[in-house]
């Protein structure tokens, strides 16, 4: 059974189709798994035991009945607690949702339960998504299982720390400014921010409307294809979603090569404060790039250098517009009412004891941005500078096929290094906040292991939208060369817990 936790999502899918072992014996190794290193890690804040075991029964029972089973039948996911499930609490890592039962399911659920997906429980996050390392979450910080005294990335640590502790061979992930890919590299996992309207949002608690992306976390590149391509497609209870066909994203997964393909490196994502051992893997990577075929192409984009600032005038202003509804009266948490004080006073009271300091922060901010006599000097520039940058992108791509960076400048800090430092925090977040502003596809993959400190690597690569197999193609290329000179997945290294 133990050797059921080290496999991938497409071998696991594979012996459960073939009846060599039944999903409720893959769900029960990664429920024992969970068990057994959680305590440590603090990957889940809920884990669905009957429910899980109930999915995977009804998997077997297809198999049994000679149904056929999607490509990820039987195959065990862990959930970021931003999207609703039905009859599980949903809590997005804030003490104002503590204990809510949504009578519904997000679309993303929904689509991983039709295809057979088994999820075991939701994964630990930063409230409402709002940070670079899990540690803004309500419930307690997620330890990194390279090193349980650091930072899994943020928001979605929970996600990633699942997936590198072995206690899901998949996950499901958000990225407003990088809360996918940033968690992914500093894990030595698989993260990808697929087109924005690419994935529903339906029933995923928003942050930032124009930002939030919901994407697929895995072990592998084709694991990943895989989980994307079951939750992508157009919706049509979500207004942002993209009505057009799912990329190719598994067969480029398959056929990954890079032979002939223009890659971009863009001069603006290196420099002061990036981590020097980080730069020399990214440095590894563009060489391997070009050993495989590729033609590399050295860009400028003058406007990435704002898009940080950009990103924290535009994402606080749509939170603060979002958490509104967030009023003590119809749902969550209540403060106050014994009778004696007005709607407005509970309401203060609940979001004053339910909201933490970085949510309080942004909304600050963002309100602040959105105040008559200060909305076009603010939030009005900030979104001329994101044309901006969605203009360096299409001037970009109309030179090369993807573009390459390193993932952060940094590899996973310690926890508590920077909370009391929002600044550093938000840096985080540097390389990966661009794509997000202009609505393009990335992925970030592991590419080695730093040299100060022997913790992981990743490289971002970045496709236009509506693009996303080109990540893939990409992406499976390069994971295979560098497991090929390794000898194995860079998992393999990883302290055992």
């Amino acid at each position: 059974m133990a050797d059921l936790i080290r496999l991938t999502a497409a071998e696991l899918a594979a012996r459960v189709a073939a009846g060599d072992v039944s999903a409720v014996e893959v769900a029960e190794a990664h429920l024992a798994r969970i068990d057994a290193v959680d305590e440590k890690v603090h990957a889940f804040l809920h884990v669905d035991r009957e429910g899980a075991l109930a999915q995977a029964r009804a998997v077997d029972e297809k198999r049994a009945n000679g149904e056929p089973l999607g490509p990820l039948a039987g195959v065990p996911l862990a959930l970021k607690d931003i999207f609703t499930t039905e009859g599980v609490p949903t809590t997005v890592g804030s003490k104002i949702l503590e204990g809510w039962i949504p009578p519904y399911d997000a679309t993303v659920t929904k689509r991983l339960k039709a295809a057979g997906v088994v999820i075991l429980g939701k994964t630990n996050m930063d409230e409402f998504a709002m940070g670079s390392s899990t540690e803004n979450s309500a419930f307690g910080p997620t330890g990194n299982p390279w090193d349980l005294t650091r930072i899994p990335g943020g928001s979605g640590g929970g996600s990633a720390a699942s997936l590198a502790s072995f206690q899901a061979p998949l996950a499901i992930g958000t990225d407003t400014g990088g809360s996918i890919r940033q968690p992914a590299a500093v894990t030595g996992t698989v993260g990808v921010k697929p087109t924005y309207g690419g994935v529903s949002r339906y029933g995923m608690v928003a942050f930032s409307s124009s930002l939030d992306q919901g994407g697929p976390c895995a072990r592998t590149v084709l694991d990943a294809a895989l989980l994307h391509e079951v939750i992508a497609g157009h919706d049509p209870l979500d207004s942002t979603s993209i009505d057009a066909s799912v990329p190719p994203v598994v067969e480029a997964a398959r056929t990954g090569s890079v032979a002939g393909l223009r890659v971009g490196v863009v001069r603006e994502f290196r420099g002061e404060g990036f981590q020097q051992g980080v730069l020399n893997r990214f440095d590894e990577s563009v060489e391997l790039l070009r050993g495989l075929g590729a033609t590399i192409v050295e860009l400028s984009c003058p406007s990435f250098d704002k898009a940080l600032a950009a990103y924290y005038l535009i994402a606080p202003s749509e939170c603060s517009s979002n958490l509104a509804r967030f009023d003590a009266m119809r749902y969550g948490l209540r403060v106050g009412d014994d009778g004696t004080r007005s709607a407005e006073e509970v309401t203060s009271l609940t979001r004053e004891s339910g909201f933490g300091p970085e949510v309080k922060r942004r909304i600050m901010l963002g309100t602040y941005a959105l105040s008559s006599g200060y909305y076009d000097a603010y939030y009005g520039s900030a979104q001329k500078v994101r044309t901006l940058v969605a203009r360096d992108f299409d001037r970009a791509f109309a030179q090369v096929d993807v573009v390459v960076s390193p993932t952060t400048p940094t590899t996973a800090f310690p926890i508590g290094e920077r909370v009391d430092d929002p600044m550093a925090m938000y840096l985080a977040d540097l390389c990966t906040i661009p794509v997000n502003l202009a609505g393009n596809a990335a992925m970030s993959l592991p590419c080695g292991l730093a040299d100060e400190d022997g913790l992981p690597v990743g490289l971002q690569i970045i496709a236009p939208a509506l693009a996303d197999d080109r990540l893939y193609r990409v992406g499976a290329a390069v994971e295979a060369e560098f497991q090929a000179r390794w000898g194995h997945p860079i998992l393999e290294e990883a302290p055992a817990l």
